[in-house]
This record gives C-alpha cells, structure tokens and sequence, in this order.
C-alpha cells in the first residue's frame, strides 16, 4: 500500500508560506508586546512562539520597531470594522468597549505604550477622533461648555478602566470584568453617562 505523503511540520509550512509567516509573527508580537511593552518583548521570544526565525522579523518587517508599527497599522484595520462615525457617540463608544473587552490585547498596547513614552517606536496612527469629537459638539451631541480634548481623555479612560484597573472593577462593582454580566452592565451605565453630555442632557 503506498505511503501517503509526508506532511511538513508546522514550522517548515510558516517558512514556505509568506503570509502566514507574517500573521504569526504579527500574533505573537502582539501577545508579547500586550505582555511585556515594547522595551520588555525580546525578539527571540516572539520569533520563537511563533515557531519561526528571528531573522524573519527583521526580513518581513525591518526589525522590532517595524512590527510594532505594522500592529498598529492592523488595529486600524480592526478598527474600521467596527467603529462608524454615523453612530451617535455613546453608540460608537461601547462598541470600542465590547471590542476591547473582547479582545484586551489593544488595550494593553496602549497602556504600555503610555507608561514607557519613551521606550516605544513613535505611533504611525491617524488623530481624527478630535475633531470628530468638535464635530459633535457643534451638532449638540456634546453641551458646549465641555472641552472635546477632555471629553476624549476620559472616554478613552471610561473603555481602559475594566482593562488597565481589573481588580478595583471587581472590588467597585462586585463583577468579574471578564464576564458578560459585567460587559453587558458597564456597557449600559457608560451609554447612559455619554447620552448627558449632550446639550440637552
């Protein structure tokens, strides 16, 4: 009976494959870096979980710094799929929350990002979302004595808290903040403050 072909392992189909060596590297550097930050994810490391040779990062990206940038040009990819500006901004507002809560890796990034400034490579992210803020304001969504920069600052900590403070969110409500009880909740209660920023709140 003759044999069936030999099927290569894992780690030989990354090399043969491009894209799926770039998607592995992507995946492990965003589970280092969301771990670790920029300063304390090790090339090696992310090579090696993703069963490739570190010698590729540098091939396909350029280095670390060149991975890190191409993940954020996926978050904005991941981003454009689900936050529409046609939404009202307490809309638009939890679905950035389920989305980080369903995935906190993004998050995680940023925070690290924040807490070591100067570690990490500069953001290659487009800053709409200010002037996407005035343009409300100007509609009435947001009263006019609110600064929009403010209001921004604090809705990008309102999505973060559960993420970056886990156990106060448990302690303050009683909740697992990784359980949907806790998503569906929170998600309603930031809704409801959003909607009294309004001009008519």
């Amino acid at each position: 009976m003759p044999k069936s072909p030999r099927r290569a392992p894992a780690r030989e189909e990354r090399r043969l494959d491009p894209e799926r060596s770039r998607a592995a590297l992507l995946e492990a550097a965003r589970t280092e870096f969301s771990a670790k930050g920029y300063a304390g994810a090790r090339v090696a490391e992310i090579a090696e979980r993703a069963g490739l040779n570190s010698q590729l990062i540098t091939y396909y990206f350029g280095g670390k710094a060149g991975l890190y940038q191409e993940l954020q040009r996926q978050w904005l990819v991941a981003e454009s799929r689900f936050a529409d500006t046609s939404l009202s901004l307490a809309e638009l507002t939890v679905r950035y929350l389920q989305e980080e809560l369903r995935d906190p890796s993004w998050s995680r990034l940023a925070l690290w990002s924040g807490l070591a400034e100067d570690a990490s490579p500069p953001s290659t992210l487009d800053r709409e979302d200010l002037s996407d803020l005035e343009r409300r304001q100007a509609e009435g969504e947001i009263a006019a004595d609110l600064d929009p920069a403010a209001v921004l600052l604090m809705l990008i900590g309102a999505v973060a808290a559960p993420i970056a403070l886990p156990d106060q969110a448990r302690r303050i409500t009683g909740m697992d903040p990784e359980s949907p009880e806790f998503a569906e909740h929170y998600a309603e209660q930031l809704r409801r403050v959003i909607l009294r920023l309004g001009a008519d709140g």
